[in-house]
C-alpha cells in the first residue's frame, strides 16, 4: 500500500522565533501562554504574530514551527484566527504530532537555532511530506526481506521500467527466438512458470 503522509497539509507553515510570552493561569486550572512570535514577512505585515499556546516546554528565543491562518494541518484541520482565552490567536505553534511527524503531543516542536530563520518555509526544513510503501511479506517471499527484493517488488507494482529507469526485472527482457540447436521445453503450468529460459553451452570439456 502506498501512503502519502503530509500531502493533505498546506501552508502558510513557517518558522517563527518566540519574542515574548506571558503565562496566564485560567479558572479551569490550566495555564496558557500568550506569545508574540516573529514570522518575518510571512504574515504580510512583518509584525509579531500573537498566538495562544498551552504548551510549556519552550522559552523566549526558541525557534518553533507556526501555521498561520489559512493553513491546513494533516486530517483537514483548518487554521483561522479565533478568539480564545481573551485573545485573538492568529495561528498555532505546532507539536510533532500535529505536523504528522510523530506521536509526541506533550509539547511543541523546538528546532535547533541553525535550522533556519523566522519566516522560512517549514516545508523546506522539515520532512513534512513523504511517500511510504508498506509491504506485507508472505512466508514464500523471503527475498523481499532484502532491500533489493523490496526494490524489485516496488518496481513491478508501480511499473518502474522502460526508458530512463534504473531497474529492470529479468523476466521483462526480450528473449531470442528458438533455434534448431535447442531442446524443446514444455511448460505445463504457465501461471506458475510464466517464463522459462535455457541456454545451450557447447565446447565444454568435462
Amino acid at each position: 500500500a502506498l501512503e502519502r503522509p503530509g500531502h493533505d497539509m498546506t501552508g502558510p507553515l513557517v518558522l517563527g522565533r518566540v519574542l515574548d510570552l506571558v503565562e496566564e493561569p485560567q479558572s479551569n486550572g490550566k495555564t496558557i501562554r500568550w506569545c508574540q512570535v516573529d514570522v518575518a514577512d510571512a504574515n504580510g505585515t512583518g509584525e509579531p504574530q500573537g498566538i495562544v499556546c498551552g504548551a510549556l516546554n519552550f522559552a523566549v528565543g526558541d525557534l518553533v514551527v507556526v501555521i498561520l491562518p489559512g493553513g491546513v494541518l494533516p486530517g483537514g484541520f483548518e487554521i483561522s484566527a479565533r478568539k480564545t482565552y481573551g485573545h485573538v490567536s492568529a495561528g498555532m505553534i505546532c507539536s510533532a504530532r500535529e505536523l504528522g511527524l510523530g506521536e509526541d503531543h506533550d509539547g511543541i516542536m523546538v528546532l535547533p537555532p541553525e535550522a533556519g530563520e523566522p519566516g522560512d518555509d517549514a516545508f523546506g526544513v522539515l520532512p513534512l511530506r513523504d511517500e511510504v510503501i508498506e509491504f506485507e511479506i508472505n512466508p514464500d517471499r523471503a527475498y523481499a526481506l532484502s532491500l533489493r527484493g523490496v526494490a524489485r517488488e516496488a518496481a513491478l507494482e508501480y511499473a518502474v521500467h522502460g526508458d530512463g529507469a534504473t531497474f529492470h526485472d529479468p523476466a521483462l527482457r526480450d528473449t531470442p527466438e528458438p533455434n534448431a540447436d535447442g531442446y524443446p521445453v514444455i511448460v505445463d503450468d504457465p501461471v506458475g512458470c510464466p517464463v522459462f529460459v535455457a541456454r545451450r553451452v557447447t565446447g565444454v570439456d568435462p
